[in-house]
């Protein structure tokens, strides 16, 4: 077998402008194929840590996936409000470590304005579970201070010390604005790649400032992080039979797993997409191979001449092609993890998708060997051909 193999790279050797070609095709197609099943995969990392260290996210009842959209995605509306004696019941309940009051209504230009306390900023994690962090200025001290998301102060041009005036609906034109109480833009948080960048933050104090109240009668939802989570699913139960008011507590990883299932046939696709360029990439491979029979025909009839059986003139031909393709996934995998150590600070600052640089996982390998393996049975078929092939049809000269 081992002289097999020398056999095999001598001869692909002595093709090496067609053979690196075909290598270089192989190789990209497999970086293709890798690098997609690498993002997918941090994608769903990131997007099911949109929200993490979060153990109950609580609302109206309505429906778990509206609650997760509204309260996290800035997606849609709440049916109803929750009321604040409600909030503080279960805020003060002693197995309840910590719980982060959202208030949504509002907006400014088109985003979505979130009233909360600094439990917010102290508690809520995004992938990974970074906590926020200040890109310039402070988190709000004040009632009318504002703290905006890197994607509201980037696209409208904002910095710290400018004024903004807050306007009453969600939509992006509001005839209903809060002229008479103009706010002040004190901090920027630095980008994560959630929803977080497109929220424009204030205080509790400001919302019910904002509508005539002396304090809060009401919030749209509220998060709950536990002390033990063994009492979670009590919680959970306690707060789905809630009597004082309707309300609805959802598990947000369960939660963004059903969300997940449903936009994964886009996720899919794409995969399909990539599987396809690697097997065009195969294809171009078997095209080489088979075109090049014609010209080796008196190669194969030398090596017959010299003792070679039409085994080993079989197994020369699928090590080629084997060769070919491992020599393609070794090379798609140095571009694939050079191409992600790149692009990995573009990724986190703007996309906020955290790609790790660890070695293959075992559904990695899995698909890499089957690659390698298609393309051990494609190379049968030229294989077969050298092997029907005579020793008197490879010393003929065909005219």
């Amino acid at each position: 077998m081992s002289g097999t193999l020398q056999l095999a790279l001598r001869s692909l050797a002595n093709r090496r402008t067609t053979v690196l070609l075909t290598l270089a095709a192989i190789a990209v197609s497999v970086s293709l194929l890798l690098g997609v099943q690498k993002l997918r995969s941090a994608a769903r990392e990131g997007f099911t840590s949109t929200v993490s260290g979060v153990d109950l996210i609580v609302g109206a009842r309505s429906g778990p996936l509206n609650l997760l959209l509204y309260s996290v995605f800035r997606v849609g509306d709440a049916t109803a409000n929750v009321s604040w004696d409600s909030y503080q019941r279960v805020a003060n309940h002693r197995d309840v470590a910590w719980t982060i009051p959202i208030s949504l209504g509002d907006s400014h230009r088109g985003f979505r304005v979130l009233g909360t306390t600094d439990a917010y900023f102290q508690h809520y994690r995004v992938a990974g579970g970074r906590a926020l962090a200040i890109h310039e200025g402070k988190w709000f001290g004040e009632t009318h201070d504002v703290v905006l998301g890197a994607d509201v102060a980037e696209e409208l041009r904002y910095t710290s010390g400018q004024q903004i005036v807050i306007a009453h609906g969600a939509a992006d034109v509001s005839f209903t604005q809060h002229d008479d109480q103009p706010f002040r833009v004190v901090g920027i948080l630095e980008r994560t790649g959630t929803p977080v960048d497109r929220t424009v933050h204030i205080s509790l104090d400001a919302i019910a400032a904002l509508h005539d109240e002396a304090a809060p009668t009401g919030i749209t939802a509220f998060m709950v992080g536990m002390r033990e989570r063994t009492a979670l699913l009590t919680m959970q139960r306690a707060l789905n039979q809630y009597r004082n008011e309707p309300l609805l507590a959802i598990i947000p990883g369960v939660a963004l797993k059903q969300l997940w299932d449903l936009v994964a046939i886009a996720d899919r696709a794409l995969m399909i997409v990539a599987a396809f360029v690697v097997f065009a990439g195969l294809l171009g491979m078997l095209t080489t191979i088979l075109v090049s029979l014609n010209e080796r025909r008196r190669e194969m009839a030398i090596l017959r001449s010299v003792g070679a059986a039409p085994r080993h003139i079989f197994t020369l031909m699928v090590a080629e092609a084997g060769i070919l393709a491992s020599a393609g996934v070794l090379a798609g995998i140095a571009i694939t993890y050079a191409l992600l150590a790149a692009a990995r600070p573009m990724l986190v600052a703007r996309f906020g998708i955290f790609v790790p640089l660890g070695g293959l996982t075992v559904p990695d390998g899995i698909m890499l060997a089957g690659i390698v393996g298609a393309a051990l049975a494609m190379g049968l078929l030229p294989a077969w051909r050298a092997y029907r092939n005579t020793l008197a049809d490879g010393l003929t000269i065909r005219i």
